[in-house]
């Protein structure tokens, strides 16, 4: 079960890799427009790298723990609260930077920007599926 909830997350941020590229690259209309997709705190082609090299990385975990072997499929119990820990962080600050973009920018309001923080929930809850995936080992 781990395998096919992480498997649906990363699909979730492949199809926001590639939205983001048809937006740039191909001029596709019918996706929301570019300011829509990035923030612009990293240049976008840096961007697009990191977010590929991330990808490729969830595939890996996921391939791992669907065919449970290889490096990630090894259960390591104390991963746990780590990275239970982390994305509860990184989502009460998705949760902030959602707040803070809705009260400085009412302009913004209520979908304007979100792309960005809602697949950063994505990336949490890929984290915390994870986790409990290795927390679950110490209930075998």
């Amino acid at each position: 079960m781990y395998g096919l909830i992480l498997a649906l997350l990363t699909l979730l941020f492949f199809f926001r890799i590639a939205g983001q590229a048809l937006v740039a690259f191909s001029g596709v209309a019918w996706l929301p427009a570019m300011e829509e997709w990035y923030s612009g705190l990293i240049p976008y082609p840096m961007l697009v790298v990191i977010q590929v090299a991330m990808l490729l990385i969830m595939i890996k975990i996921c391939v791992d723990i669907c065919r449970v072997s290889g490096f990630f499929a090894i259960h390591r119990p104390s991963w746990s609260p780590y990275l239970i820990g982390f994305s509860a962080l990184y989502a009460i600050a998705m949760a902030l930077r959602y707040i803070l973009t809705m009260f400085y920018r009412p302009g913004m309001r209520w979908y304007g920007g979100t792309i960005p923080i809602v697949f950063h929930f994505v990336l949490a809850g890929f984290l915390f599926v994870l986790g409990r995936y290795h927390a679950w080992a110490d209930k075998r």
